[in-house]
């Protein structure tokens, strides 16, 4: 048993290195990608979007973002034996109009996390539980037609049935983090999205030991409809 958790936490562990290096090369590919598609305005006028213009259309001030996803992850240095894995749903919506030029042209949109599926896989065991994300501060760069990287503070809770990490700490934990990612808009309103996260949890003192994952890095995967 204990080899098959030690080939487990090997195929996870490098499963999400390479993913981590695919969403890396992604994420710098998207920018130029989006600033490449998008045609530039006659000198003097003003940038008017387009019927294929997805991102104009989609991440309009007052858009509510309503999604579905699902990821995983692994605990990184010391905490490197301990993987995660999460599905639930999302809501949000945009709250600002454009501001900034150019490639850093964006707006901001806030979302809200609902994970009823949260599992914690320690070396010895699995903790089941949910998870909030209340906080996800997210700058979409509107730049592009098709494709919006965008970037994200968050700050969630994760319930568990038992203590995480295993001992003497606590049911509850905090997991504050950035993301990094990309809605691929495959028609207008219609998102894939992409993104990485690194992370932190702990328990904030809440039990009488509060060793935590100091950092942890998760990779999610989702589709969101974008509606007034």
């Amino acid at each position: 048993m204990k080899n098959i958790r030690a080939v487990r936490r090997r195929f996870l562990t490098r499963s999400i290195f390479r993913i981590a290096v695919a969403l890396a090369t992604f994420a710098v590919g998207a920018t130029l990608v989006a600033a490449q598609t998008q045609p530039a305005a006659a000198p003097g006028t003003a940038s008017v979007a387009t019927s294929d213009d997805y991102v104009h259309f989609s991440l309009e001030r007052g858009k509510i973002n309503l999604g579905f996803l699902a990821g995983g992850g692994t605990g990184l240095g010391k905490s490197d034996n301990t993987q995660f894995l999460y599905a639930g749903g999302r809501v949000g919506i945009v709250l600002t109009h454009d501001h900034l030029p150019g490639l850093l042209r964006g707006n901001f949109e806030w979302d809200f996390d609902v994970l009823p599926m949260y599992a914690v896989f320690p070396p010895n065991d699995g903790v089941w539980g949910g998870s909030i994300r209340p906080v996800i501060w997210k700058w979409n760069f509107t730049h592009g037609r098709k494709i919006a990287p965008y970037f994200a503070a968050e700050g969630g809770i994760v319930f568990t049935r038992d203590n995480v990490p295993p001992g003497d700490t606590s049911q509850v934990n905090f997991t504050p983090g950035a993301a990094f990612g990309a809605n691929f808009f495959s028609k207008n309103r219609r998102s894939f999205f992409f993104e990485g996260n690194l992370g932190h949890m702990s328990n904030a003192s809440l039990g009488n030991h509060n060793p935590g994952y100091n950092v942890t890095f998760m990779v999610t995967a989702g589709f969101s409809f974008f509606k007034h």
